[in-house]
């Protein structure tokens, strides 16, 4: 999981797409046997890091982005 480091808020991965993104929008989240959380978009599958949420993740409680840690 990861927290915000602004508001302190644990994502939930309600995943919001850029508005000119061209794909489908086809979202899934699941955990994998190891217990992380898989999530898949329009067939592409990957866990969420740090890196990924600092790079594409905002926030959707304040806004603010590349503000994540691990919680």
């Amino acid at each position: 999981m990861f927290r915000c480091k602004n508001c302190k808020t644990v994502d939930r991965f309600e995943l919001m797409f850029a508005p000119d993104y061209q794909g489908s929008k086809t979202f899934q989240m699941a955990y994998n046997k190891k217990g992380e959380i898989e999530i898949t978009v329009d067939g592409y599958k990957f866990v969420p890091d740090l890196a990924f949420m600092n790079g594409f993740a905002v926030c959707k409680y304040c806004g603010s982005i590349y503000k994540w840690e691990y919680q």
